[in-house]
């Protein structure tokens, strides 16, 4: 327990002193393939939190909503980076991306659980903003579908981490909830930001 703690408290200093984590943009320079596709929302610690709590929250449901929240979330992040890349406009965009954190934390922290397809239209209203900012911030040159299926992967990737941990923890209420409490006091400094 100490050392899920001291880790978590490692990776909140980390935040305070590394404020550029908190923006997932395309260096310039670099190629657009599917690789920096994977890597663009591991950059960007609003979105890699974002996902990670998606995962561990879905942890807390039963049956098929464990699997499918993720889902939900990952076909709506889809649609939204769609928007993004077509051009249209989503309003407050990052300030959706900081709610998501705000609340998944907060549902995290104190282990609220909705019917499956609510849970499903709460991520999937995030998701939207999320894959909004992923389209928007996709370069002119890049091969849209590469770089999609990349972020796609890594998205999958850190909601099935968010799950294993959640399912690992379950008998560890406290660490979840302070998982959660502390997903979602980082999204202050995105509101911030």
């Amino acid at each position: 327990m100490r050392k899920n703690l001291s880790t978590l408290l490692l990776a909140l200093g980390l935040l305070l002193v590394l404020p550029e984590l908190a923006s997932a943009h395309i260096l310039p320079g670099t190629s657009h393939g599917m690789r920096e596709g994977f890597l663009h929302p591991l950059t960007g610690l609003d979105h890699l939190l974002a996902m990670f709590a998606v995962g561990l929250w879905a942890a807390q449901h039963r049956g098929r909503a464990v699997w499918m929240i993720p889902l939900t979330f990952v076909g709506v992040m889809v649609l939204g980076g769609i928007l993004g890349v077509s051009g249209a406009n989503v309003p407050e965009a990052e300030l959706g991306i900081a709610a998501s954190l705000l609340a998944l934390g907060a549902l995290i922290a104190t282990a609220t659980r909705f019917r499956p397809t609510f849970s499903m239209l709460v991520v999937g209203f995030f998701a939207l903003f999320h894959g909004y900012s992923h389209g928007h911030e996709m370069p002119a040159a890049v091969s849209a579908v590469s770089f999609s299926a990349g972020f796609v992967l890594a998205t999958l990737l850190l909601h099935g981490l968010g799950v294993a941990a959640g399912i690992y923890l379950q008998k560890q209420q406290r660490v979840i909830a302070f998982a959660g409490s502390a997903i979602a006091l980082c999204s202050i400094f995105f509101f911030l930001n």
